[in-house]
């Protein structure tokens, strides 16, 4: 056999070794089964170890977040005015608000009663007191009203009239300025949490003559209040009527659940 015949006899022979490897490896893709990629599981879980650290064990918090959000209309409700960290405020009852929240959920009717709370009963401060307070009125729950206003004072353009007497007695070279958030939120007495909070936000703007500041703050602050206090009971009766339905809801998927089909 001369030598250029066995060069391409070995020619063919390797091509013919590469369509089978290509064939088989063809195979070989073909069988592979495809990935199935399955909707990832949902995160249920807080796997940062710091965040750990509460007054909440980690049963505790699952067993809250795991139960439904439902209104009991069964109870009573006590409106209570509270301070800075939610403790009973010892001030005299001068603000309008609790009482047009009281006015718009007694005419809603959803509470078997609804009452403002005297905070001059002897009680411990912060949440045990709140919840002392509200088994004295025999209330399941409470609606804590509060309200933070922020004020500032300054100079306007007016004050260039300062050097002449009159200028400076009628002329309104003052500016008062105050902003303030009127604050509801509805606080289960028997389990410790909070079904809602509500803010209805306040600001008001005036020139005044440089006198008796505080005097006009005050009665600029009382108009605001007499204002948005409507506004924050509006939200309060909307709020507890939506929490109303919702539990009217689920009793009746669950009456149709214990019925069955074929009922």
């Amino acid at each position: 056999m001369t030598p250029r015949i066995t060069t391409a006899l070995l020619l063919l022979a390797g091509l013919g070794s590469l369509e089978t490897g290509c064939a088989h490896s063809a195979h070989l893709r073909a069988e592979l089964p495809a990935l199935e990629m399955g909707a990832p599981a949902i995160l249920t879980e807080d796997h940062f170890r710091r965040d750990r650290a509460g007054g909440v064990s980690e049963e505790g918090l699952r067993a809250i977040l795991d139960a439904p959000v439902l209104l009991d209309e069964s109870q009573r409700v006590g409106i209570m005015p509270v301070a800075d960290s939610y403790q009973p405020d010892r001030a005299p009852p001068l603000t309008v608000v609790p009482a047009e929240l009281m006015r718009s959920l007694d005419a809603a009717g959803v509470f078997q009663a609804t009452s403002e709370v005297s905070t001059d009963w002897p009680a411990d401060s912060s949440i045990p007191g709140l919840r002392e307070l509200a088994a004295r009125y025999r209330s399941g729950y409470l609606l804590l009203y509060r309200q933070r206003f922020l004020d500032e004072t300054y100079a306007n353009a007016w004050a260039w009239l300062y050097p002449t007497v009159i200028g400076a007695i009628v002329a309104p070279s003052r500016t008062l300025e105050t902003a303030g958030v009127l604050e509801a939120t509805l606080f289960d007495v028997r389990s410790g949490t909070i079904l809602f909070t509500l803010y209805e936000r306040v600001h008001a703007r005036s020139d005044e003559t440089p006198w008796d500041d505080d005097r006009k703050l005050r009665a600029m602050k009382l108009r605001l209040l007499e204002q948005a206090g409507g506004k924050l009971a509006e939200q309060v009766v909307s709020k507890v009527r939506h929490l109303s339905a919702l539990r009217q809801a689920n009793e009746r998927k669950s009456v149709a659940a214990q019925a069955g089909p074929n009922s």
